[in-house]
């Protein structure tokens, strides 16, 4: 499921011609802007439309159809790609308001219009995994959806900013040789389909909640992972892939503290760096890293990405 959300994520950025670091690089109009509203707002409806009929011919065009069902996919991944949800409609939610706000609607009019962009988008996919014979509706799922979209919305109504951010790191891990059908053979494949090689982050950046006046360097984070290891499978691990004995792993979730950047906090009259920094946001900073998993082990990473 993650998988199609990432499809439909590249098709928003293919069809607004914007991608994340642009967007969050245009500055907010204090007044409003109707020509700018049009164009959001048009536009936002256009790509839907485009999404949507593109994800549907690319995706479920070629399998069966029938009536709407549930499917109990809680357990998958150990969660992890529930995260990748969560992760994924908070920043849907992001793009919408802060697109509202560069055409100058106020903050509740942007948090609350552009904020629930991204549920419907999400919502979407539900509902067509819902009619498709190979899936069907996942109640986690619309779980995870909405409460990305909350995350960043109450940031913004509480705090008028993102203090706690998702972040993502990938390192290659050992397990897509044993599942090339579902990981990948590839870098840029295994990048999105190796859940055993993602970590997600929540990261907060430390000043933001202490006194303006502190000394604490603005840019300065704290963030805590979540990542999982020896995973040949979605509920359980298989025993073979193609005739070949695959060999028998412990699956173990991994959690993770480590120091962080904020490069959006840096300030730079540059527009070249600006544009850069807001392109690292999305990116954890490879930094030490404490893991604690469920295998009983603590282990230190001296970078970890």
């Amino acid at each position: 499921m993650f998988r199609r959300i990432l499809f439909l994520l590249f098709l928003i950025q293919y069809q607004n011609g914007t991608s994340l670091a642009q967007i969050h690089f245009l500055a907010p109009s204090d007044t409003v802007i109707p020509s700018r509203v049009k164009l959001v707002t048009f536009g936002t409806a256009g790509t839907y439309a485009a999404g949507m009929t593109g994800l549907y011919r690319a995706w479920y065009k070629g399998y069966n159809q029938s009536a709407f069902h549930f499917f109990n996919d809680a357990d998958e991944w150990a969660q992890h790609d529930k995260i990748g949800h969560v992760a994924s409609c908070y920043y849907l939610s992001r793009w919408g308001m802060e697109m509202y706000r560069w055409a100058g609607l106020n903050q509740k009019k942007s948090v609350w219009i552009g904020g629930t962009a991204g549920t419907v988008f999400l919502v979407t996919i539900e509902v067509f995994d819902g009619f498709s014979d190979k899936w069907g509706f996942s109640v986690s799922d619309l779980a995870a959806d909405i409460t990305g979209a909350a995350i960043a919305i109450s940031q913004q109504l509480i705090w008028d900013e993102q203090r706690i951010t998702f972040k993502f790191s990938y390192r290659k891990s050992n397990y897509a040789q044993f599942r090339p059908d579902a990981f990948g053979t590839t870098i840029p494949e295994q990048l999105f389909k190796d859940y055993n090689g993602q970590t997600y982050w929540l990261s907060g950046n430390i000043k933001s909640f202490q006194h303006p006046e502190s000394s604490m360097p603005p840019w300065l984070n704290i963030a805590v992972g979540y990542g999982i290891d020896g995973f040949t499978g979605a509920f359980t691990n298989i025993t073979e892939f193609n005739e070949n004995p695959v060999p028998s792993f412990s699956r173990i979730r991994q959690f993770y503290i480590s120091p962080d950047v904020d490069f959006t906090r840096i300030k730079s009259n540059r527009k070249g760096l600006k544009l850069l920094f807001s392109v690292l946001g999305f990116i954890k900073m490879p930094s030490p890293a404490l893991e604690i998993n469920t295998a009983n082990k603590v282990r230190f990473h001296w970078l970890f990405f």
